[in-house]
């Protein structure tokens, strides 16, 4: 967290207000938090109780006062110019409702690379592709952002929370998914720079998700959310075809038929775990939007 405050505080835009969330019983964050001083910034502490990350936004954005809101994570630093160059985006459009960029990945002592011009894009099937970290080129509109890095004009995120039907007791992997769509539909714009940049130090996590580490319930939640998150937006057409997708041949993170096949040789039981997760991610999905729907922009 150190290392994202500094880099809040030396922002060639200054913060008007610094919203930080903290769980009850985080007592490392807490110990932290009670010896940064010689600082600068107008420092807000929201406590929450609940787990995850879609209570802790909640709880942030309700004490939001500003006409943008930026979010990142403590893993994460800001480029010097970042809130600078997202008022800028925000200023020039008034249908511009949330804005994002990059997230340069740090992995120890390496940095990942590669270039992608296809960046936060849902396919009209339902596949979604991500890529912030690898985009590259200009300026443009998109279907998603990425929770490191993402910015929402409050008068159009007014009367929208993330979906607390987001299963996970940390990360909740999609819930930025969930309420980038939700905006798209309402129709405001979602723009991607890829020259809006932070710096990304991927943390541990303390709950089922440990990222590069197969955990048969983070697997089922992520598709969960997935699922739950694409029901809402698509057409009732798409959601037929999406349905038939992801059951026949879904992707790496959420395995169909045909990739557990592909990848079988080469991940043998672990494959079989993975589609057998999936699917159940998608049938639990499937029940959540059918059965408790009630998450709606007003």
């Amino acid at each position: 967290m150190s290392r994202c405050l500094l880099a809040l505080q030396a922002q060639t835009k200054p913060v008007d207000q610094l919203i930080i969330t903290v769980r009850d019983n985080d007592e490392a964050t807490w110990q932290f938090l009670n010896g940064f001083s010689d600082h600068n910034l107008p420092l807000q502490i929201v406590t929450v109780t609940q787990p995850g990350v879609v209570a802790a936004l909640n709880a942030g954005l309700a004490a939001v006062t500003g006409d943008i809101v930026s979010i990142t994570d403590d893993d994460a630093a800001p480029h010097i110019d970042w809130l600078e160059k997202i008022t800028a985006h925000f200023l020039s459009d008034s249908c511009i409702g949330a804005v994002g960029g990059k997230d340069w990945v740090h992995q120890g002592n390496k940095i990942e690379d590669g270039t992608c011009k296809v960046v936060g894009r849902l396919q009209w099937f339902g596949r979604v592709i991500g890529n912030h970290h690898l985009g590259v080129g200009t300026a443009r509109e998109v279907d998603i952002l990425k929770g490191v890095n993402m910015s929402f004009r409050t008068q159009a995120i007014a009367n929208l929370k993330f979906d607390e039907r987001m299963r996970g007791t940390g990360a909740q992997v999609h819930f930025e998914m969930a309420f980038s769509l939700n905006l798209k539909r309402a129709g405001w714009k979602i723009i991607y720079d890829p020259n809006i940049a932070v710096d990304h130090y991927p943390a541990q996590r303390f709950d089922e998700d440990k990222r590069q580490n197969f955990n048969a319930v983070a697997f089922t939640n992520l598709v969960h959310n997935e699922t739950l998150a694409l029901l809402e937006y698509l057409s009732p057409i798409q959601k037929i075809v999406f349905i038939f997708w992801a059951i026949f041949i879904g992707t790496r993170e959420s395995f169909g038929i045909i990739q557990w096949l592909r990848l079988l040789p080469t991940q043998g039981k672990i494959a079989t775990q993975k589609l057998q997760a999936s699917l159940r991610g998608r049938w639990q999905g499937w029940q959540t939007y059918k059965n408790i729907k009630v998450f709606s922009y007003q």
